[in-house]
């Protein structure tokens, strides 16, 4: 994270060379913009962690209300954190935002047949690990995600 917090701020500083203080006031303003790149880097991962948070509470929602199931509902969420982070976030972008695969294309910079695949590849992992765990999942279920 370090390493990205830097170059965000020499970037920063780059594009507004202009507003530059002079003198030793300089090292001071980059001292600030590197406070507000940190600061934007930790509100960010805290969403992360929170959007998580609240997709590991949907899933087990979803799968632990089917009174013959008795799954635990810490066995979906620890299944679905157990997931690489990009398999999270895609599975995310379609189960919270509702996006299609050219919504999901452009957020990942890539084709939209690359994203279908990705999603795919996603949700197969997903259905593995919450099969692994003991957890039954319906194939509408998964394409719902």
């Amino acid at each position: 994270m370090a390493a990205d917090v830097v170059a965000e701020t020499f970037a920063i500083a780059w594009r507004r060379i202009d507003a530059l203080p002079p003198g030793g006031q300089a090292p001071l303003w980059l001292y600030g913009v590197a406070r507000n790149v940190l600061a934007d880097h930790r509100r960010g991962q805290t969403r992360h962690r929170h959007r998580n948070a609240e997709l590991d509470t949907e899933i087990a929602d979803l799968y632990g209300h089917s009174p013959e199931s008795g799954v635990e509902l810490g066995t979906i969420a620890r299944a679905l954190r157990e997931l690489p982070d990009d398999d999270r976030e895609l599975i995310s972008l379609v189960a919270w935002e509702g996006l299609d695969h050219g919504e999901i294309a452009k957020v990942f910079g890539c084709s939209r047949n690359a994203a279908r695949i990705r999603l795919y590849r996603a949700r197969r992992r997903l259905s593995k690990a919450l099969a692994g765990a003991g957890v039954s999942v319906g194939r509408v279920v998964m394409e719902s995600l």
